[in-house]
C-alpha cells in the first residue's frame, strides 16, 4: 500500500462534506421508501445523477466514448457498483435502522481484501491485512447479532440484503482495476450511471408498473437529495479527494459516514440502535485503521526492513 499523503485544510473539508452527504443519503433513501418501491427509488437515483454528470461532461468538453466494448464494461460496472447494491441496500433499510444500514455499508472496504486477493496477484494477504479483515468480519458479527444469524426472518434477510450489497462493491472495485482505470473518472461515472440507468428501469417498469408522480414534496426533496447531491455530486467530490489525498486517506470517510447516519436515524426517525451495533462498528472501525495503516503501520514497517 502507498505512503498516506498529508491532508491539507481543503483535503478535510472536501472529506468531511463527503462523509455528510453519504451519511445522510441513507435518511434521504429511506424516507423515498415510505412512498416509492425500491425498484423506482434507484431508478431515481441512477437517472437523474447520470443526466446531471452527463452535463458536467459537456460543460468540461470531455470526449464521449464510442467503443462497444468500454460501454459493455460501463454497463458491467453499473450492475456491480449501482444496480445490486443499490437495490439490495435500500430494500434491507425497509426492514433494520438506517445507522446499522451504514455501519453493514462499510464492510464493503473489508470485503475488497479477500476478493483483491483472489483476482490480482499484487493484492496478497499480508499479516495486516489479515488482522484487519479479521477485525473487521468481527465487528460485522457483533454489529448484526447473534439472533440475527440463529433465525431467518425479515431483519436478519435485511441484514444479509446489506451485506450482499457491500460484497457487490468490493467486486466493482476490481472492475474498476481491471476494465476501467485508464478511463478518465468523469466519463466513468458518467457511463457507469447510464448503464445503471438502462438497466433498471425496465426492471421498474415490468416489476413496479408506471412510476408515481404525485408524490408528497417531502419525497421529491428526497429524491433531489440522494440523486444529486448524494450520487452526483458525491462522484465528483470522491475523485476531487482522490486527487487531492489520494485513495488511502479516502477510507477515512467509510468511517465518518455511519456516525453521521447514526445520528440523523435518531434524529429524524427516533431510532435507537443495540449496544451490540454500536460496539461492532467499533471494532470495524479499528479493522478499518489497521488496514489503511493507520494503526501497526511501524510494526508493518519493521517487518520489511532488511
Amino acid at each position: 500500500m502507498p505512503p498516506q499523503q498529508s491532508l491539507s485544510s481543503a483535503a478535510w473539508i472536501s472529506l468531511l462534506l463527503l462523509s455528510l452527504i453519504w451519511g445522510a443519503s441513507f435518511l434521504a433513501i429511506r424516507v423515498a421508501l415510505d412512498e416509492l418501491p425500491v425498484a423506482w427509488v434507484v431508478v431515481h437515483r441512477v437517472g437523474w445523477a447520470a443526466m446531471l454528470l452527463w452535463v458536467v461532461v459537456w460543460i468540461a468538453r470531455e470526449t464521449v466514448p464510442r467503443c462497444p466494448r468500454l460501454w459493455a464494461s460501463f454497463l458491467v460496472m453499473g450492475l456491480l457498483n449501482n444496480v445490486v447494491p443499490f437495490s439490495l441496500i435500500a430494500w434491507g433499510q425497509l426492514h433494520i435502522e438506517t445507522g446499522l444500514t451504514s455501519i453493514l455499508n462499510a464492510s464493503a472496504a473489508v470485503f475488497a481484501v479477500p476478493v483483491a486477493a483472489l483476482c490480482f496477484a499484487d493484492e496478497r494477504i499480508t499479516p495486516r491485512r489479515a488482522v484487519g479483515t479479521a477485525l473487521g468480519f468481527l465487528g460485522v458479527a457483533l454489529a448484526v447479532g447473534g439472533s440475527a444469524l440463529a433465525t431467518i426472518d425479515l431483519r436478519s434477510l435485511g441484514q444479509l440484503a446489506v451485506l450482499a450489497g457491500a460484497l457487490s462493491y468490493a467486486f466493482a472495485g476490481v472492475w474498476a482495476r481491471a476494465k476501467l482505470s485508464t478511463v478518465r473518472p468523469l466519463i466513468a461515472a458518467a457511463g457507469m450511471l447510464t448503464g445503471s440507468f438502462l438497466v433498471m428501469l425496465p426492471g421498474a417498469l415490468f416489476l413496479e408498473g408506471p412510476p408515481a408522480l404525485n408524490l408528497s414534496i417531502r419525497t421529491w426533496m428526497a429524491i433531489s437529495y440522494f440523486a444529486v447531491l448524494g450520487t452526483a455530486v458525491a462522484y465528483l467530490l470522491y475523485y476531487r479527494i482522490l486527487a487531492l489525498a489520494g485513495a488511502a486517506n479516502l477510507l477515512l470517510s467509510t468511517l465518518l459516514i455511519p456516525p453521521i447516519a447514526i445520528v440523523l436515524g435518531w434524529i429524524v426517525l427516533d431510532e435507537d440502535l443495540a449496544p451490540g451495533a454500536l460496539l461492532g462498528f467499533l471494532i470495524l472501525a479499528s479493522g478499518l485503521l489497521v488496514l489503511d495503516g493507520r494503526i501497526l503501520a511501524p510494526r508493518a514497517k519493521a517487518e520489511h526492513r532488511p
